[in-house]
């Protein structure tokens, strides 16, 4: 991965910036190994919404907030669903969908 900023000093695209080394980690999803280690302290859980950056916190409403009902996991519902062809909105419902249903069979669905 390379540094290398437009005119306005924002990171270029995922494209434009990896090298094929990073191209190939995310691409297999091996840059999430090391949430594993957060799954074994217990920060973490296998299935549940995947967590986000802190500064989100203020934009969510009060049903979104209701993602943190549960740990975040490394893989969860709306990533089984749809990845990132479903929209932020979407994701949410769907997060929030998750934390009022979950158990060990929709755990094993998603998985």
């Amino acid at each position: 991965m390379t540094n290398e900023k437009d005119k306005d000093g924002n990171l270029l695209p995922d494209e434009v910036h990896l090298n094929g080394y990073g191209k190939f980690l995310r691409s297999t999803s091996l840059d999430e190994l090391p949430e594993l280690y957060n799954i074994l302290k217990g920060d973490m859980s296998i299935i549940g919404p995947r967590p986000l950056l802190v500064q989100y916190l203020p934009r969510y409403n009060e049903e979104q907030r209701h993602r943190h009902d549960v740990h975040p996991g490394l893989m969860g519902y709306a990533q089984a669903h749809g990845r990132d062809a479903v929209t932020w909105e979407d994701k949410f419902k769907m997060d929030v969908w998750y934390t009022r249903n979950v158990s060990f069979k929709t755990d094993w669905d998603i998985f």
